[in-house]
């Protein structure tokens, strides 16, 4: 169409466009389709003091963390998901003093905030918070009478991020994404966040797309922009494409305690390469180990 705006980006060009010092950013995914790509582009561009918000904080953020590109942490669970801690997480909150702002909430605390973002609501009600000390560590969550009923309720403020980067298996080139397997609040946080990328391992004619509609997670018009960029949810996973590294996850508690095998780490796998496919010709063997073998689903007649 003429004149229409062209949203299929580099990784470069997309972070270099999309993200300001200073901004909040959501990387989501819930162990699946975790762009990592995203998170080394923005420490190679030295972005800083981001708020990084996130439902599971896991390796992405203990690196962007690590770089010195974050002032403050919106999470819910922070860990390196069944291994152990985030080492550059427990070392930032536990300096004296400590260097990195920390705002926790439940995992549906998060959610409802993000529901409250995209419903463009300024809070979202919930009964989360009951019995729990999170409250005292966290002087946002407030509380509400319920107008129908009088109960009191707990409540959390809407978040809207500056940009969000959702990785998904295809997208076309206006934006219309398709997702599926394991997923987390993607949807959720590509409708509340003021700008979105979109990262995807293939991109596919819109022909694709209109033969499976139900699939469409996030619509082309709420995408700024689509990042082509295969293996760059790597050591997480997108199903049918590739499987989660877990020896990766295993050998990043050694590397992460020490901050001089950790500082090793991102200069060699992050500043130390170009883009995602520089990082994957520097892990040889790796498309080879994960690679996932198929297990196709069997059609749906769409018949009108």
């Amino acid at each position: 169409m003429p004149g229409a705006r062209v949203k299929l980006l580099s990784m470069k060009d997309a972070v270099a466009s999309m993200v300001c010092d200073g901004d909040v950013v959501a990387i989501e995914g819930f162990t699946h389709l975790i762009c990592f790509a995203a998170g080394h582009e923005i420490i190679r561009q030295k972005k800083k003091d981001l708020t990084l918000a996130r439902l599971t904080p896991d390796l992405v953020y203990d690196q962007m963390i690590q770089a010195g590109a974050a002032r403050k942490l919106v999470f819910s669970w922070a860990g390196n998901p069944g291994v152990g801690s985030l080492h550059a997480f427990r070392r930032a909150v536990e300096a004296k003093p400590p260097a990195l702002e920390l705002e926790e909430y439940s995992h549906f605390g998060m959610v409802a905030r993000f529901c409250a973002g995209a419903a463009n609501l300024p809070f979202w009600p919930l009964r989360d918070y009951a019995g729990t000390d999170i409250p005292k560590a966290n002087p946002r969550i407030k509380t509400v009478a319920c107008p129908y009923t009088g109960e009191t309720l707990a409540t959390v403020p809407a978040l809207r991020p500056d940009v969000a980067f959702i990785h998904a298996q295809r997208a076309d080139r206006d934006g219309d994404t398709q997702a599926w397997g394991l997923l987390g609040v993607q949807k959720e946080a590509a409708f509340a966040s003021k700008r979105v990328v979109v990262v995807v391992e293939e991109l596919v004619d819109e022909a694709v797309i209109r033969s499976d509609p139900n699939r469409t997670l996030i619509p082309g018009l709420q995408v700024d922009a689509v990042v082509v960029e295969p293996w760059g949810a790597h050591p997480s996973y997108a199903q049918g494409y590739y499987d989660r590294d877990n020896d990766f996850y295993a050998a990043w508690d050694e590397i992460a305690r020490d901050e001089a095998s950790f500082k090793r780490y991102l200069d060699e796998f992050v500043y130390g390469v170009r883009d995602r496919a520089e990082y994957m010709r520097k892990n040889a063997g790796l498309a080879e180990r994960l690679k996932a073998k198929p297990r196709v689903c069997a059609g749906v007649d769409y018949g009108y």
